[in-house]
């Protein structure tokens, strides 16, 4: 069975599977993290934050923190677990600064707005990596600010939902309010908390997932506010012997190379390159396996040992373009970061040419903001500065690419 949006037919075909049958060899091909293991056991949310924001990122159960020796003296601090995401440093650049590859607190907040601003990137922080010295209740206050409104002036209706989750290795995510059903994009940590905030604005008929990095507790999501989740099939790994991967049973499957509608507002843009699904046939067991890899040197090593050979590969990252406000929610295929526009080729799992290739398809679309999953946001005058800075970095980046 198929629903068809305008323009392309999406399969709704959604297999569940048995976990308990996945081959043990399979754990060795779990995705490493940006930059170093990430040793915290994510905590709850709403349930520690009562406690204060001291032990509000903090559980028994979870390897000791330790302050890192580059905090200011003062309440707040961040902790060694840190995994160098940039999540508080845009959040609140003028608490937080990045020393030797990890953030730190650089100046302690002088004004509640500041207070505000920190809290919020305690509460964002993937890893609980930001602490205070004591518990303090004003992280409950925090708390009721997410959704947080990105810009009510330019952008109204356009909100960044905070609760970044370790899983999606610290990827932001975002919440659209239209007349033709909200939209979240990306998946946040799943918190009760943030569930009956974004109720109290709506709730969600969709979860759009840009690629298969960032889809985090989604299905905790789609039961919470049954919501439908919107994944394309390149993104969504080919499975044998009942196997049960979490995107398998996602709702709404993308097929193709689009451009896909939902509605006259927003255009779903196939921008391949950054992931791949590769399916790889292991020696111990008679069928082929997917190993979701981020970072194919990181892998290459292992395979070759195993004896691994790939069999099929499909790419299937996607960006959202909100057309009434000009907006690219543009995933991990392109956004900002401190030293100018990105397209994280550090974690291209499958060719940087092919995402160049893409990033050229954006000069036809006319928008003025990148709202990423990874890096910051990038806000244009009009549509002209925009593909300037487009020509520019795909001009630049082809000379490295190119021989």
């Amino acid at each position: 069975m198929a629903l068809r949006l305008t323009g392309q037919a999406i399969n709704l075909t959604g297999l569940r599977y048995q976990p308990d049958l996945l081959p043990p060899s399979s754990s060795r091909f779990s995705k490493p993290p940006l930059t170093r293991p990430i040793k915290a056991i994510q905590s709850g949310g709403d349930e520690a934050a009562s406690a204060g924001a001291a032990s509000a990122v903090a559980t028994p159960t979870r390897a000791p923190s330790l302050r890192r020796p580059h905090n200011v003296d003062g309440e707040f601090f961040v902790d060694t677990r840190c995994i160098d995401c940039d999540t508080c440093r845009w959040m609140a650049p003028q608490i937080f600064t990045r020393v030797e590859g990890m953030s730190a607190v650089s100046k302690q907040p002088t004004s509640s707005e500041e207070r505000l601003n920190a809290l919020q990137a305690l509460l964002a922080c993937p890893t609980s990596s930001i602490h205070t010295e004591k518990p303090t209740r004003d992280v409950l206050e925090a708390q009721k600010t997410f959704p947080l409104p990105i810009d009510d002036n330019k952008i109204p209706g356009i909100y960044h939902c905070g609760y970044h989750s370790e899983k999606s290795y610290g990827a932001a995510s975002y919440l659209i309010i239209r007349p033709d059903g909200n939209i979240i994009v990306d998946s946040p940590r799943f918190t009760e908390k943030l569930a009956r905030n974004i109720e109290a604005l709506g709730g969600a008929n969709y979860m759009f997932l840009t690629h298969m990095d960032d889809v985090a507790d989604h299905e905790k999501w789609s039961k919470r506010l049954n919501c439908q989740r919107i994944l394309h099939s390149g993104d969504v790994p080919v499975h044998f012997h009942s196997v049960r991967v979490d995107t398998a049973d996602v709702e709404i499957k993308l097929e193709g190379n689009g451009p896909w509608s939902l509605g006259e507002d927003v255009e779903l843009i196939h921008v391949p390159g950054h992931t791949e699904d590769l399916v790889v046939s292991l020696p111990l067991i008679s069928a082929p396996y997917p190993v979701d890899m981020r970072g194919i040197l990181y892998y290459y090593l292992t395979l070759k040992l195993m004896n691994v050979t790939p069999v099929h590969n499909k790419q299937g990252s996607v960006c959202l373009f909100y057309k009434p406000h000009k907006i690219l929610f543009a995933g991990d295929h392109l956004g900002m970061t401190e030293f100018g526009l990105s397209i994280f080729e550090t974690y291209n799992r499958i060719s940087v040419p092919m995402q160049l290739d893409s990033v050229k398809k954006l000069l036809k679309l006319n928008f003025q903001w990148i709202l990423p999953g990874h890096g910051r946001r990038a806000e244009y005058k009009d549509s002209q500065e925009k593909d300037s800075a487009l020509e520019s970095f795909v001009q630049q980046k082809c000379s490295q690419y190119t021989t």
